[in-house]
This record gives C-alpha cells, structure tokens and sequence, in this order.
C-alpha cells in the first residue's frame, strides 16, 4: 500500500482526536470525511490475572468504512 492510500484509508490525528472527544461528551459522532453518523462499539478487554480491564470504544464509518479505535476512560487512540 502507498503512503498516499494509506492516508486515504486513515483519519488524521486531528480527526481521531476530536471524534474521541466528541464521544466523550455525549455526543452523536459524524464521520468527518462522509458526514453520516458513525457507529460505536464497544469493547471490553484486558487479560486474566492483571487487575484492571481495558475498556474500549470503536467508532465505524458505514460509507467510507475508515474506524477509529480508542479507550474510552482516557480517550487515547490505540
């Protein structure tokens, strides 16, 4: 895959953050790129005997089908 398809396929920084942040906040999630509302799913993790559990949140696009996966109690891309 080229640089220039790669970035293509990918939200920036700047768009991974503020879709993040606007998930943190309680609101509803446009794809930056197609503006439609994204779906979320969340995921849960973490292994057996570490003593926490990583709780996680994946926002899809359905027309453009870029993602974004975060945790959600820090809002960190991951």
């Amino acid at each position: 895959m080229s640089d220039e398809s790669a970035s293509k396929a990918r939200y920036d920084l700047v768009e991974e953050r503020a879709i993040a942040s606007a998930h943190a906040r309680g609101e509803k999630v446009d794809c930056p790129r197609c503006h439609v509302p994204m779906t979320s799913r969340a995921l849960g993790g973490g292994s057996f005997g570490l003593g926490y559990a990583r709780r996680r949140e994946w926002l899809l696009c359905p027309q453009c089908r870029r993602s974004v996966l975060f945790d959600s109690a820090r809002g960190t891309r991951n």
